[in-house]
């Protein structure tokens, strides 16, 4: 089953049948990689014994009036997507998992999402692939929409498997596959939290939103955006420092970098609230705000997402979350960028559930983000992201000696690491876009030292200006 490409990989290698409706609800956690609350899932199967392929996931629209748009666009993406990269597929499930509201039971819930069910069917059809189940996961309990057969889906729903129960439980655990959590969950970590600080730092965005942005937009001869792109990028290296060392442990300059808790206890708060809190408390709300507003730049945001493997791309992950969750009202617009650099970042480590959360979150701020549009689409589609980091290296490295042959500085002697060839689909070389869209690809600096070392261990790089942008 190829449920996560990168965390998965032992459990895509094995094979797993699913028997009916109850082992298909039950499987599906474990396909996302999280519990998908309030959501609408269309999961893609291919060959006569149908293997588990790409998948979509959107919100539920709470207009019934917009269920036949999203229907059609869903299955659309699905399809296309698999044609794509030449695996069409040959049957579609889906889920429609929603809470009940006060009031209702599960079984409401079912009869009310009916006409959206029989939309999303009839829009498969229309592309001439069938619907071979549909389900409704509501208050604990399946509903099926295709077996009329009450003894194995009664009208007032079949009972979810047990927690950790169940053949595909037992397979994942073995496998290393973990399930985060509910959607609501991993979205939380990502967004404000409210508390008396929240007007702190709507108070120091509103001083850097001041001071940065009529030197981006006013300099015509755009000295002020170079110096704010350099001063942020600066701040950006500084900061990530701070990530990268574990709690507690000394600095080049003998300093901690944060509280000493044991490394186990450490580990055992990893991905809860008390973890986040303590990267919270990383950042000043000043130097947010600086990074914030200065990530609105496109060529700034794309230097950022050289951050993307080893040390770097852990601890970048980390901050581009703090970020997130400080863009209070009015705000929330400016979370794009950070909402899709932790995607991308999450997706090169191979963290595939938090991408897609984080870039979906970015999408929900502005559809138009050219940047979280493609990578999210890449990402549902199964690609390898080698093929994005290696135009990333490229561009940096070809930045750099560029710089180094202006200064009259001997060129650096550089030496790439084989990487092995991987056996899934990757991205095209990112070009430019016809119609006036910009580029794909993103290119920045890094701190120093190789991705793969420890913090500290090389000077940092400076990054220079180059003319190409990705989309914003």
């Amino acid at each position: 089953m190829n449920a996560n490409h990168h965390e998965s990989s032992d459990l895509s290698r094995t094979r797993i049948t699913l028997r009916g409706p109850a082992e298909l609800a039950d499987a599906l956690p474990f396909v996302l990689g999280f519990h998908p609350t309030d959501s609408v899932v269309l999961v893609a199967l291919h060959g006569e014994h149908g293997r588990f392929g790409g998948r979509v996931r959107l919100g539920i629209p709470r207009s019934p009036r917009e269920w036949a748009s999203t229907a059609d666009h869903l299955a659309e993406c699905l399809v296309e997507g698999g044609s794509r990269s030449g695996t069409r597929p040959d049957g579609i499930v889906v889920f429609l998992c929603q809470d009940p509201a006060a009031g209702e039971t599960g079984r409401s819930v079912m009869e009310r999402l009916r006409p959206f069910a029989q939309r999303l069917r009839t829009a498969c059809g229309a592309l001439d692939i069938p619907v071979y189940e549909a389900l409704c996961i509501s208050d604990g309990l399946y509903f099926s929409y295709c077996c009329p057969d009450t003894r194995c889906c009664p009208a007032d729903g079949t009972p979810l498997a047990l927690s950790g129960t169940s053949v595909m439980a037992a397979t994942a655990t073995y496998a290393g596959v973990q399930v985060r959590g509910s959607l609501r969950d991993m979205e939380r970590r990502f967004q404000p939290s409210g508390g008396p600080r929240e007007e702190e730092q709507r108070a120091a965005l509103d001083a850097s939103a001041a001071a940065i942005v009529p030197r981006i937009l006013e300099d015509v001869e755009g000295k002020g955006r170079v110096e704010v792109r350099e001063t942020t990028l600066r701040l950006a290296r500084e900061v990530l420092h701070r990530f990268a060392r574990p709690a507690g442990e000394a600095g080049p300059t003998g300093r901690t970098a944060g509280s000493t808790v044991p490394r186990s206890v450490r580990g055992s708060l990893a991905g809860t609230a008390e973890s986040d809190a303590a990267d919270d408390a990383l950042v000043e709300t000043g130097e947010a705000a600086a990074l914030i507003l200065g990530l609105q730049d496109r060529v700034t945001r794309d230097r950022a997402a050289e951050w993307m493997e080893g040390w770097e791309g852990t601890a970048a992950l980390r901050l581009w979350r703090v970020l997130a969750r400080r863009c209070v009202a009015p705000y929330q617009e400016h979370a794009a960028a950070p909402l899709t650099l932790a995607g991308w970042t999450a997706w090169s480590t191979g963290d595939e559930p938090t991408a897609r959360v984080a870039l979906g979150l970015a999408l929900d701020i502005d559809p138009e983000y050219v940047f979280a549009r493609l990578l999210h689409q890449a990402c549902n589609e199964g690609l390898d992201p080698e093929s994005l980091r290696s135009c990333l290296r490229s561009e940096r490295d070809d930045r750099i000696a560029s710089d180094e042959a202006a200064s009259g500085t001997s060129p650096r002697v550089r030496t790439r690491v084989a990487r092995p060839q991987s056996s899934r689909q990757t991205l095209r070389k990112p070009g430019r876009r016809t119609a006036g869209e910009e580029r794909r690809s993103s290119a920045g600096v890094r701190p120093g030292g190789p991705a793969a070392g420890r913090p500290g261990s090389g000077t940092p790089r400076r990054g220079g200006q180059r003319d190409t942008r990705s989309g914003r």
